[in-house]
């Protein structure tokens, strides 16, 4: 791209002053980003063309990965990582005066996702661009995302994101592309030439319009495209009243899940998912009628991916379009559908398993709605062949039931796979949640354990520590992240173990920074990072971390002998909108965190900080960081996780339950190197069945509960009033649902021996190197592998890798 320095710079300001219009000693940092990315972009737009000419010359089989949200972070860094071309421009830009570092924080991160889901798509995409795999994602464009989030006065406020303020540089919009979405209206049917044929009449529409992304390799030849959809007026609008429909129908790509309290949220949530697959794949058909006269194989050359329930509108669309485009009969469209559409599942959480009104779906989507009702009369009967009278059961697995649409259902009943994304998962679906469907359908059931890109969570977001396993045990890790094993060699290399810690205090240096500056809290950078960030939900369990932290202050308060090493406890979450219970558990830590950090008494030795508005570029300085990965939840609750696995691969150690991916993490790290705690999953899952757990007892037998819960509401915090009540009710009025107080003595004790391993400085580095050097399995290359071996059927393009 790039042959040396001077060439870069050449180009460099040549491009400035085209872009800009201005000379480069007028122009800004923002100017010198803005010319870097649309170099970069414009650089790998020959290689986009190519990657896309070869995909249709040698017809092979290509994937499209639906997802409601991709959390990508920025993409300038990794962009020019995975070119191979960081050092030139980070060289030519110093000649010029220009820090790299300086144009990185200009880029926001794109506000398209909120928690694992969208960081799971986004590393999905990097390794099958990387693993040379013909796959793209969809998605859709949010204008705000899902909120930036303020702490005012200890409570979470949400702003709208502004990510696309500046515009987006990475982006090419392709209004030639755009496709009309129909909703409301009503469905003619008529016969023709001894047919039904079905027509959506007086719809209103709305157009969807594409913006592609390159998704670059790294190190490869292949761009592949991320495409997401802007919600955009039609230019053939049916609505009267112009005002009120450009205001509906731009929300459609306004915010990441809109609050579906009432009917109107759940509309545009519904509208959402529908936009988001009907432009997707009348996109994806019409690319595919290009290279083919008929539909008739499209499943052997197209696999459509559903990442979780919100795309699941997926199926009857790709059933509509063969129904009433190709003209097929109801058996060959469905056959064909379901060898096309594949299922992951991310939750065991049954309000998470989302069902939709009939009064709301069938009006909304009135063609698609027949169609979900054909495939639930039609499951329905086959259910009755196998069972007959089993009226229960039916009830149980119907698509449609109590006028309700079972997206889940759906979902599984229309699509040739259904995998979990952690072992445990996958054995709790099969077993309990989705038993029924497994007994009919065991095949389709398999798991696919998550994995993350090493390339973005290791390499790039820890440069120090990727320049010493470089030194250490090559570069080939980087293509071939399992080679991380081969660093347990250097268990007892006592100059490899003293480089390690030092990288770690550089790391938690640059965080204190990071926090003092934006803070104004000084954090001790010999005190243990003990850090928990990821969505703030009761099962994930921030609230068990926190009342631990009071536990330890009132010891810290009233025993003079107590002694325990420094520690420093990071939360980093947001809290939906509408979630008014997790909301306060962040009033909770930030109130803890004003107790405890102003008290001289213990200041010195606790600390709590809450990081507002928690995102991948704040998540890249974070888990190099960690001493401690917090990874609490109710064990059954978690399908996988995987900050966890950026922890682990950082160095840091787990405190957790035996729940998702923790057990695989500990499995490959070993067990001596890992801090289990509390319930099983069995164990859980048979209070839940059998009853049994009592929270009050937990509360009145041991009075260390009793202190720290009796503190939400006696006072102990002068201001809160009753500010934490509804906190103390669902811990004992409500019965504890997460089992926070039956955990609690458990992860008072384990925390305890976490603490007193640290001190053992040696043998602390020792169990962080064996995570380290156990977290290669856990990179998406291998969960894309998997994928595509097993499910897509997809194979690597033939291009040679370029040699940098």
């Amino acid at each position: 791209m790039f042959s040396d320095r001077d060439e870069f710079k050449e180009e460099f300001l040549k491009k400035l002053e085209m872009t800009c219009g201005k000379s480069f000693g007028e122009s800004t940092e923002r100017d010198h980003y803005f010319t870097l990315g649309n170099m970069i972009r414009e650089h790998v737009s020959t290689e986009w063309i190519n990657t896309n000419e070869r995909y249709r010359i040698d017809r092979e089989k290509q994937v499209y990965y639906l997802s409601i949200e991709f959390l990508l972070g920025r993409l300038l860094h990794h962009n020019l990582m995975n070119l191979g071309i960081e050092q030139v421009v980070k060289d030519g830009l110093a000649d010029l005066g220009i820090d790299l570092n300086r144009l990185e924080e200009i880029e926001a991160d794109a506000g398209l996702g909120n928690g694992g889901l969208g960081r799971l798509a986004a590393c999905f995409m990097d390794s099958l661009a990387s693993l040379n795999l013909p796959g793209h994602g969809c998605g859709i464009r949010y204008k705000h995302g899902l909120f930036e989030q303020k702490i005012v006065d200890g409570y979470q406020v949400e702003l709208p994101e502004q990510w696309l303020r500046n515009g987006h540089v990475w982006e090419v919009r392709k209004a030639d592309l755009a496709i009309e979405v129909p909703f409301w209206g009503k469905v003619e049917t008529t016969e023709e030439n001894g047919r039904l044929v079905f027509r959506h009449v007086n719809a209103e529409t709305i157009s969807a319009v594409p913006y592609d992304m390159p998704v670059v390799g790294y190190k490869t030849d292949t761009i592949n495209t991320l495409r997401l959809w802007n919600a955009e007026p039609s230019p053939y609008p049916v609505n009267h009243d112009i005002l009120k429909y450009k205001r509906d129908t731009e929300s459609v790509s306004e915010f990441l899940y809109p609050d579906d309290t009432h009917d109107e949220g759940k509309i545009l949530r519904l509208k959402q998912q529908y936009f988001l697959v009907s432009a997707s794949i009348r996109s994806i058909v019409r690319s595919y009628r290009k290279q083919h006269s008929s539909l008739r194989n499209f499943h052997e050359y197209v696999s459509i991916h559903i990442n979780d329930t919100h795309p699941v509108l997926a199926i009857p669309e790709l059933m509509r379009i063969l129904l009433d485009e190709e003209e097929m009969g109801w058996e060959e469209a469905w056959n064909i559908t379901v060898h096309t559409i594949a299922y992951t599942n991310h939750t065991t959480l049954s309000e998470a398993l989302e069902k939709w009104p009939v009064r709301i779906f069938q009006p909304l989507l009135p063609r698609i709605y027949m169609i979900v009702n054909e495939i639930n009369e039609r499951f329905c009967r086959v259910l009755w062949e196998r069972y007959p009278g089993d009226w229960k059961r039916i009830e149980d697995m119907a698509i449609i039931a109590h006028d309700q649409v079972k997206m889940a259902h759906l979902a599984l009943v229309g699509s040739l796979s259904v995998n979990g994304v952690a072992a445990l998962h996958t054995e709790i679906l099969k077993n309990r949640e989705m038993n029924q469907f497994y007994e009919i359908f065991p095949d389709k059931f398999n798991n696919k354990t998550n994995g993350i890109t090493h390339r973005r969570w290791l390499l790039k977001a820890n440069p120090l520590l990727s320049d010493l396993i470089n030194e250490s045990i090559g570069a080939g890790w980087i293509r071939e992240p399992e080679k991380l094993r081969e660093l347990a060699d250097f268990k007892n290399d006592r100059v490899f173990l003293d480089q390690l810690h030092q990288i770690k205090q550089l790391n938690k240096e640059k965080l204190a920074k990071r926090i003092q500056e934006q803070h104004g809290i000084i954090a001790d950078t010999s005190s243990i990072f003990d850090i928990q960030v990821k969505r703030l939900h009761a099962y994930k369990r921030q609230l068990l971390n926190i009342l631990h932290v009071m536990h330890l202050y009132n010891r810290l308060k009233e025993d003079s002998n107590f002694r325990m090493h420094p520690r420093t406890f990071i939360f980093g979450a947001k809290a939906s909108p509408g979630y008014y219970y997790a909301k306060k558990i962040i009033k909770l830590i930030n109130t803890v965190a004003e107790k405890v950090n102003y008290d001289p008494q213990t200041r010195d030795v606790l600390k709590v900080i809450f990081l507002e508005n928690y995102r991948v570029s704040l998540a890249e300085e974070i888990f190099p960081a960690a001493d401690i990965s917090e990874q609490i939840s109710t064990a059954s609750k978690e399908a996988s996780g995987t900050g966890n696995m950026k922890f682990m691969m950082n160095g840091a150690l787990t405190v957790g339950t035996l729940d998702g991916a923790n057990i695989e993490i500990k499995e490959k790290a070993g067990d001596g190197n890992i801090f289990i705690f509390g319930l099983t999953a069995d164990e859980v899952l048979s209070f839940y069945q059998n009853g049994g757990y009592n929270s009050r007892e937990y509360y009145h037998h041991d009075k260390r509960i009793r202190q720290v819960v009796d503190q939400l509401v006696n006072g102990f915090f002068p201001d809160a009033d009753d500010e934490f009540e509804p906190i103390f009710d669902s811990l004992l009025m409500e019965n504890d649902q997460y089992f926070v107080l039956r955990d609690f003595a458990s992860y008072i004790n384990i925390q305890k021996e976490a603490g007193k391993a640290y001190e053992d400085r040696e043998h602390w580095l020792k169990m962080s190197l064996m995570n380290i050097a156990g977290s290669g399995y856990f990179s998406s290359d291998r969960t894309i592998s998997e994928y595509a071996r097993e499910i897509w059927k997809i194979r690597p393009a033939g291009v040679e890798m370029m040699n940098k």
